[in-house]
């Protein structure tokens, strides 16, 4: 039974579903098909964050997130980061939910864990430099992706015509920022590769690259589009394939960690990497070894770069 702490936790903090409907969001670019599954994706969304608000252990809330499906489960833990973000932030004598989930049931969802917490950045007053010493070195620049997802999910007509980012953004988390941008534009755009493109087009080339990158993040780990528009969103992106790529191959590593990869994550990938979702989260796990601990870049630029390179010098995108 939930108790009348949870009960009030809701009450306050709970989000209506209309939040994450796609004509309330103004989206566009849609077949009825892909505004389906946003819409599907966005429930999910709710219910692991109304999870968290609900569930007083971190036991209850294993077991709700785990009821749902194992397609969509991710989204929902991405969800529930936020949740249990935002009680630490209102709990500061408390701050130790987000470290005890990924201890334990988020640990398999590490990535959507870290982005959930960006978007609690992107709404309260965080002091997000500080906050960050408490994530992952390497994922914890993530929650940076998150913050700029959701902006774009929510405000996207103040930044679709590549307006700046937000002011409080300093070297390369504005990078992650973009990353998170872009991958909100697959949604705003309904998953629409001629009006991705368009989009994109608006940005300066330096911004692009990371929006590429969040573009494939989210056609392989959100999207359920056919396999000729994964190829004439692989044809679109021109010399940014190695981005888009690098995103395909993150997503797949995501969904391999979490234990929920699916057939579309598979076609995706070989679209748009080249190679199986199996094959790309291994290149992701063996560019993720010997990161220095020295260098002016950040170990997840890094990171990015070298999977990047991998697909910028192979030849084997332009060969699929």
């Amino acid at each position: 039974m939930k108790t009348f702490l949870a009960k009030l936790r809701r009450s306050l903090l709970g989000l209506q579903a209309v939040e994450t409907n796609y004509i309330r969001r103004g989206f566009r670019g849609a077949t009825a098909d892909v505004q389906s599954r946003l819409e599907e994706i966005g429930a999910a969304f709710l219910r692991g964050y109304h999870a968290a608000l609900e569930h007083d252990t971190p036991a209850d809330l294993a077991a709700s997130l785990s009821a749902v499906e194992t397609d969509l489960r991710g989204f929902a833990f991405e969800g529930a980061a936020m949740g249990l973000a935002l009680l630490d932030f209102l709990t500061p004598w408390r701050r130790t939910r987000i470290s005890q989930f990924l201890d334990g049931a988020g640990k398999a969802h590490v990535y959507m864990v870290h982005v959930g917490v960006g978007w609690v950045w992107a709404r309260l007053p965080v002091n997000v430099r500080r906050a960050g010493q408490r994530l992952d070195p390497v994922l914890g620049w993530l929650a940076f992706d998150g913050w700029g997802f959701h902006e774009g999910f929510f405000h996207w007509p103040k930044y679709i015509g590549g307006q700046p980012l937000p002011k409080k953004l300093k070297g390369f988390e504005r990078r992650v920022f973009d990353q998170g941008f872009g991958r909100s534009l697959w949604f705003v755009n309904g998953g629409n590769i001629e009006l991705i493109a368009q989009t994109l087009a608006n940005f300066s080339p330096d911004r692009q690259s990371d929006l590429w990158s969040g573009i494939g993040l989210a056609a392989t780990y959100a999207g359920i589009v056919s396999e000729a528009s994964l190829v004439a969103l692989r044809e679109k992106s021109g010399s940014f394939q190695p981005r888009l790529a690098q995103g395909a191959a993150f997503a797949a590593k995501a969904r391999q960690r979490a234990g929920n990869m699916t057939d579309y994550t598979g076609r995706a990938a070989k679209i748009l990497c080249g190679m199986s979702a199996e094959e790309a989260a291994r290149l992701t796990d063996e560019a993720l070894e010997n990161l220095p601990a020295d260098s002016d870049a950040p170990a997840y630029e890094i990171w990015r770069r070298r999977v990047q390179n991998h697909f910028g010098q192979t030849g084997r995108l332009q060969k699929t």
